[in-house]
């Protein structure tokens, strides 16, 4: 059987799905690999590096014939899906929210389409999801490009001509991304604040040194995944009061609160932050979603009262490598839980937990 992937639009996107380092591993399965012409230039990665590994490069055309599982982050271009045949396997990153005409275009051709964003939040599937290692990165670098525009220090620094005060940082939304942003602003010496729907997350909060933010008589809005749920009226009331006198002594809020499959809650009004500090930050991770702030742009930074809110499409592109590197261990190990070693053979098992959620039908 072959393993190929084709290169993303790398004006949308610089990740891969496939890394030099991870083709042995498909290889020892008994797979060929097959990828096209310059597939990680972009990133370092020669088309020697891969053919070291024995990875065979192909045109964009014959790769996608050839293929039987195809490996890839969004849904390709129109003209691509076309050269897929049926029978064969789409895994990435769809959103059948969004894309659900085109996929069911595709499986009607009897292809079997695989979105990874829809993985049960069971231990056996923690390898394989993509969602948890690459908000991992976007926490991180989230606080990193925050701090970049933030004009003052960071950490607390005592000197013979004064103190400088440490940075006070607000994180809404504590799930992957939210809890990575908190270790990453408290490692460079920020006082980290922390607010969430879900009480479960405050021990986690506290855990990284967090101060965990919550309204009298709160909820645990959570659902059996372990997601944030839409909460009550009389919840976001007694939130929105909150929050509002938080902010204005905060200078940095990272905003990564969203609900699947729906918009971004909208947390941060205009009255709040009109009374935020001038010089202040607001990096919105969920800006794709509507972003969880009145006045975040989708790629762009506004400027409002002296804060800056910025909200960009895809994050990750500033870490390509890194998200690649995961993300292709991600995907390989969606590949073993799919690969019968009895048989040699590819096992669409819809009784298992993993495949049935995932599978675009």
């Amino acid at each position: 059987m072959i393993i190929g992937s084709v290169s993303e639009n790398r004006d949308l996107e610089k990740r891969i799905s496939i890394t030099p380092d991870i083709i042995k591993k498909y290889i020892s399965l008994g797979f060929k690999v097959l990828i096209e012409q310059n597939y990680g230039e972009h990133l370092g990665f020669s088309n020697e590096d891969y053919k070291k590994e024995g990875c065979e490069i192909e045109e964009k055309k014959i790769v996608l014939e050839k293929s039987d599982i195809i490996l890839q982050l969004n849904l390709p271009e129109e003209s691509s899906l076309s050269l897929i045949k049926e029978k064969k396997l789409l895994i990435g990153v769809f959103n059948p929210y969004q894309n659900n005409e085109k996929l069911m275009s595709l499986s009607k051709k009897n292809i079997n389409i695989f979105s990874l964003e829809l993985l049960p939040r069971i231990t056996r599937a923690q390898s394989m999801d993509i969602l948890s290692s690459q908000a991992n990165l976007a926490g991180y670098k989230a606080v990193i490009d925050s701090f970049a525009i933030f004009q003052k220090a960071v950490p607390m620094m005592m000197t013979a001509a004064g103190t400088i005060p440490a940075a006070r940082v607000l994180v809404v939304g504590a799930g992957v991304a939210g809890l990575q942003a908190i270790a990453t602003a408290k490692r460079m010496g920020a006082i980290v604040f922390a607010t969430d729907v879900r009480i479960a997350s405050k021990e986690q909060v506290e855990s990284l040194g967090g101060k965990f933010l919550t309204v009298e008589g709160s909820e645990n809005l959570e659902t059996k995944g372990g997601y944030a749920k839409e909460a009550s009226d009389e919840f976001k009331k007694k939130q929105e009061e909150l929050l509002a006198e938080t902010l204005k002594k905060i200078n940095i809020v990272i905003c990564t609160a969203l609900i699947p499959g729906k918009k971004a809650p909208l947390i941060i009004k205009d009255k709040m932050i009109d009374n935020m500090q001038t010089g202040s930050v607001i990096y919105d991770l969920a800006a794709v979603q509507g972003g969880n702030t009145a006045y975040t742009k989708l790629n762009e930074v506004i400027e409002k009262n002296g804060v800056k809110i910025l909200g960009e499409s895809n994050i990750l592109n500033k870490l390509p490598i890194s998200a690649s590197s995961l993300y292709a261990k991600n995907l390989h190990n969606f590949v073993l839980n799919l690969y019968d070693k009895k048989s040699n053979k590819i096992n669409i098992n819809l009784e298992d937990e993993i495949i049935k959620n995932t599978m675009v039908k």
